[in-house]
């Protein structure tokens, strides 16, 4: 039997929009780690034969210090998407116009350096509104996947903040990142959105099925600072139960993913970066292999044009944009 269709994705978040949204002088200057950082995971996942799909920051795309970088991805066959343009994780504060130039602005920098026009979206900081979903209808957009299905949201974004000295006002334009408590009721599953402009196929960040906990690399990567036989334990029993329940997970990787304290120590704020990179890398890496075990591991455009033939026989129910209380059809859980 052939395995299910399952995705891969890295959001290329740089150097420059971590320290902003952790509120550090210096983030205007762009500074930049995709050198170091991209023919990493390309190395990565040539050995693995797999292709997957690149989240990508406008910004970045903008500036020519990073028009190799970017290029050597899309010459490599790995799908390029839309990570809006400036990397602020707090759309939802977007009026519909700066939505629009967000998106516009993204799409003609990376159409011009890795010769993609994106159909793929992803929010920063898995942020997103009922605006910003119709928005990408009427652009042509094919699929989101800003959805972070788990009740830990505030749990994270309480660690985050203690390592920050954000002032109230910044904090407050920070106070849905990583997403609300509410969040962790959305269903794992994929589903549609439907608009009366059309319909838009969401796949979720994979989280674990009934407990909702992450399972993304940089939270398997956490674990391994404590106990690397319990971070495996942990992704393996993902998996297993991953296939127990049906759902065909999409594993999110970060660029912090493949790096350690021996390639930047300003970034120390995050988990696992004061280790160093090779372990990581390897970590990483096994995951990817114990995923490609049970799974068909393809990009985001991939998994989600997998969606489309199914979606229309399957039962409908009421799924909500949680920052709108707006109703909208989905798959069931």
């Amino acid at each position: 039997m052939s395995k299910p269709i399952a995705s891969l994705s890295l959001d290329l978040d740089n150097k420059w929009s971590y320290m902003k949204t952790h509120g550090d002088t210096g983030w205007d200057q762009y500074p930049t780690y995709l050198d170091l950082v991209v023919p990493r995971f390309l190395k990565t996942l040539h050995q693995q034969d797999l292709k997957m799909t690149v989240f990508v920051v406008g910004q970045d795309a903008s500036r020519e210090e990073n028009f190799e970088a970017l290029a050597s991805i899309s010459a490599a066959g790995h799908e390029i998407g839309n990570h809006s343009f400036n990397h602020e994780p707090w759309l939802h504060l977007y009026s519909e116009q700066q939505l629009v130039r967000e998106l516009a602005t993204t799409e003609e920098h990376l159409e011009r350096v890795t010769g993609q026009c994106p159909i793929g979206f992803r929010g920063p900081g898995f942020s997103f509104t009922e605006g910003l979903l119709q928005i990408l209808v009427r652009r042509g957009y094919k699929y989101d996947c800003s959805t972070f299905p788990t009740f830990l949201g505030p749990l994270a974004r309480l660690y985050y903040f203690m390592s920050t000295r954000l002032d109230k006002e910044q904090r407050a334009e920070r106070k849905e990142l990583f997403g609300q408590f509410k969040e962790g009721f959305r269903p794992l599953r994929p589903f549609q959105w439907k608009f009366p402009e059309g319909e838009l196929s969401e796949i979720p960040v994979t989280t674990m099925p009934i407990f909702k906990t992450p399972i993304h690399a940089s939270y398997i990567l956490y674990l391994a600072q404590f106990s690397m036989l319990t971070a495996k334990t942990y992704w393996k029993m993902a998996l297993t139960m991953c296939r127990m329940t049906g759902i065909a997970p999409s594993l999110l990787l970060h660029p912090l993913d493949f790096m350690g304290c021996d390639d930047d120590s300003d970034l120390a704020f995050f988990p696992a970066m004061g280790k160093p990179a090779e372990p990581k890398v390897e970590l990483v890496s096994w995951m990817i292999a114990e995923m490609s075990k049970h799974y068909d591991v393809r990009p985001m455009k991939e998994h989600a044009a997998s969606l489309c033939s199914n979606v229309n026989a399957k039962p409908n129910v009421r799924q909500s944009v949680p920052s709108q209380g707006v109703a909208l059809d989905s798959q069931p859980n």
